[in-house]
């Protein structure tokens, strides 16, 4: 009889202003899978963490602990707001799965653009795209401001022109940004990440939502990729975005577009903007959503 996993729940108690970069934080460092309430629910300003942790010995979780401890106190003197306050525990899998169900409902990710669970009943109206989707262990609603904001930039680019580019997306976690290109007109479509969870993930996506002619998933890591995409998109996190530098650039087509998310406002804009614009790179459009950047820049013109 195969184990149930067991998952480290954190639940952290935030000012508003810190949801984001909080939630941020524990999905792009810490690995977790995150859920937040609605500005209209009772839970608004309650973060929730889940780390999936086989056995978890109190050293590693005070481990984990310490470092969003560390990250939480550098936040609320940024923002001067009051220090958060953190608990955690251990979970089952379904308790899991039976939370985040109960938070997924569809969602209209760009206006025309909906993104539902499976366990949903929607139907498209005249006119709508619909991505049914499962996230899995991998943790991808559409719920993230970046997430909208670089989908907002893909529909732009691939609706106003004949069609047909080569996308590449770089962390496709459950896929939402791969499919929906291939929705707005994109001719092919390459997903990868370096999770086998969001790759199973994703690719049961594609499959259920009958893309995979024109999408294909992979857990290749981006340096050993070749060739050159039309449309690079990256929604990651900044620092890492900064490491894969020569990479994107590599495989970004000459007058390629490419699609920076997961980025907060201010210091970390300006910081991007540095560093691509120094190897060809021209910024060509700026979209923020509350404390969330999404950079568009164009290759060598």
């Amino acid at each position: 009889m195969a184990l149930r996993k067991k998952w480290l729940k954190i639940t952290i108690k935030v000012e508003p202003v810190l949801i984001e970069p909080v939630s941020d934080f524990l999905m792009g460092i810490i690995g977790a899978g995150v859920e937040t309430g609605a500005i209209d629910e009772e839970s608004y300003g309650t973060v929730n963490g889940y780390v999936e942790q086989p056995d978890p010995n109190q050293s590693e979780i005070d481990d984990i602990i310490y470092q969003i401890y560390s990250y939480l106190a550098e936040l609320a003197l940024i923002f001067d707001v009051a220090q958060p306050t953190i608990t955690w525990t251990i979970i089952l899998e379904e308790d899991w799965n039976r939370n985040w169900k109960e938070h997924f409902k569809p969602l209209t990710i760009v206006p025309g653009l909906v993104i539902s669970p499976v366990w949903e009943e929607y139907k498209a109206l005249p006119g709508e795209l619909l991505i049914e989707m499962d996230p899995g262990m991998a943790f991808g609603t559409g719920h993230h401001a970046t997430t909208s904001l670089s989908l907002s930039f893909i529909k732009k680019i691939l609706v106003s022109s004949a069609g047909g580019q080569r996308l590449l997306d770089v962390g496709t976690g459950t896929g939402i940004l791969g499919m929906a290109a291939v929705l707005f007109g994109a001719g092919e479509v390459l997903g990868i990440d370096n999770d086998p969870d969001a790759v199973a993930a994703a690719k049961e996506n594609v499959v259920r939502n009958r893309l995979q002619e024109s999408m294909r998933v992979t857990l290749s890591p981006l340096s050993t990729l070749d060739g050159s995409y039309d449309v690079v998109v990256a929604n990651i996190i900044h620092d890492v975005l900064v490491e894969m530098l020569t990479d994107l650039t590599r495989l970004t087509a000459e007058n390629g577009v490419l699609i920076l998310s997961g980025i907060l406002g201010g210091e970390q804009v300006d910081s991007v903007v540095t560093f691509f614009t120094g190897t060809g790179f021209q910024l060509k459009n700026e979209e923020v959503s509350g404390e969330w950047a999404a950079l568009m820049f164009v290759k060598g013109v």
